[in-house]
């Protein structure tokens, strides 16, 4: 979409607490509200180097750049000013420094503010969602946005071309995606399996179910902290080259470099299973429509069991028992860091019911309303 001098203007503030997840969804959100909306925005971010592995074209020594439209700023090296600006977005409740607050007060119509938390499918965030909050200290109003799992939230994000861009993601289109990372195509008899995790789950455990099970499995695993966990298991030698197969009994390994976001979408589509964490990898396996595992961000307070158990609630309301229960034990097994080897035959063995679920979960959340969308609307309906 053609953007014009006097487009409105959204600034998003992006602290990167969750590694990659952060910066995802806020370069995602960033994206869409420019291509598919015709805004300007500005993206401020603390840390250039994590969002140049999600986007190589970042310049990390740059504090001022324009990268896809999108106007990328240092956040630690540049004076935010508030003026001109339509809507502000802080992300996931990072604070907005002090000085672009104070110069907001002082303005005859300041910015909408909102703040854009985190994803859940619990349910209070239904009767939170557009819930204004004032500032302590000037009394602004902060419009509290939640992502969700249903129509009285605010949606997750996603491209409108997403879905069509996916159903052409066919054989031969997947053959080609293996072989331009330097590898041969999985048999057709191989699971292929990713894994993208934090370091606390039960890797090897996953690692050893799979090698004893009398099925082929090909793992696939691009750069991230599970890795030295999933090298020791195959022992050193081999186990580093990037693209190169080695096995240990049934299973393969393939390590990856880390994949802008544009390869990971298609590494999702390209496989049968999908362990993700976080926020934005998880959003992307959804839509991708294959079965997945979530191992949500570990938090101090057990939250995070709380936002996995309430999404396994929402989401396996669809799927046979058997399915859905062998999904859901092997989720908070997962998650927990507890042994997943018992538990990985009877999830292997749903994989049918899970694909049938997963594609039709995809197409259920489309008709939701999409979040970039919805996120205009409530800006728009806020300004005065």
């Amino acid at each position: 979409m053609a953007v014009t001098p006097s487009a409105p203007v959204w600034d998003i503030f992006c602290k990167v607490v969750d590694n990659y997840g952060d910066a995802g969804v806020c370069w995602r959100v960033a994206r869409l509200l420019h291509h598919q909306h015709g805004l300007q925005v500005r993206l401020w971010i603390d840390r250039l180097p994590i969002l140049q592995v999600l986007c190589p074209a970042i310049d990390v020594a740059a504090p001022e750049q324009v990268i896809d439209g999108i106007e990328v700023r240092d956040w630690s090296t540049l004076v935010a000013q508030p003026s001109g600006v339509d809507v502000v977005i802080e992300a996931f409740a990072c604070g907005l420094p002090e000085t672009y607050v104070s110069a907001m007060a002082r303005l005859t119509r300041p910015p909408v503010w909102i703040v854009l938390d985190y994803l859940s499918a619990e349910s209070w965030v239904d009767s939170h969602h557009g819930l204004a909050s004032p500032h302590p200290s000037f009394g602004l109003p902060r419009w509290y946005f939640y992502p969700g799992f249903t129509a009285a939230t605010g949606g997750l994000p996603r491209e409108q071309d997403l879905f069509q861009r996916r159903d052409a993601f066919d054989a031969v289109a997947r053959a080609g995606f293996w072989r331009r990372l330097g590898m041969s195509v999985p048999a057709r008899d191989e699971f292929v399996v990713s894994l993208f995790a934090y370091a606390q789950a039960p890797v090897t455990d996953l690692l050893t179910a799979m090698a004893e099970d009398p099925r082929p499995t090909v793992l696939v695993v691009p750069a991230g902290a599970v890795v030295p966990a999933v090298q020791g298991f195959f022992g050193a030698t081999g186990s580093g080259t990037t693209g190169a197969t080695v096995r240990r009994g049934a299973l393969g390994l393939r390590l990856l470099p880390f994949l802008p976001q544009s390869e990971y979408d298609e590494l999702l589509w390209a496989c049968d299973l999908n362990l993700v964490r976080g926020e934005d990898s998880f959003v992307r396996a959804q839509w991708a429509g294959k079965p997945l595992i979530w191992q949500p961000y570990r938090q101090d307070d057990g939250a995070h069991h709380r936002k996995l158990q309430a999404f396994l609630q929402c989401y396996t309301a669809g799927i046979e028992t058997g399915a859905g229960a062998a999904l859901s034990a092997f989720s908070e097994a997962w998650s927990a860091s507890t042994p997943v080897r018992a538990l990985w035959p009877a999830l292997r063995a749903s994989r049918d019911e899970l694909e049938r679920h997963a594609r039709n979960w995809s197409a259920e959340l489309a008709d939701l309303g999409e979040m970039s969308a919805k996120l205009v609307e409530f800006g728009r309906n806020k300004v005065k």
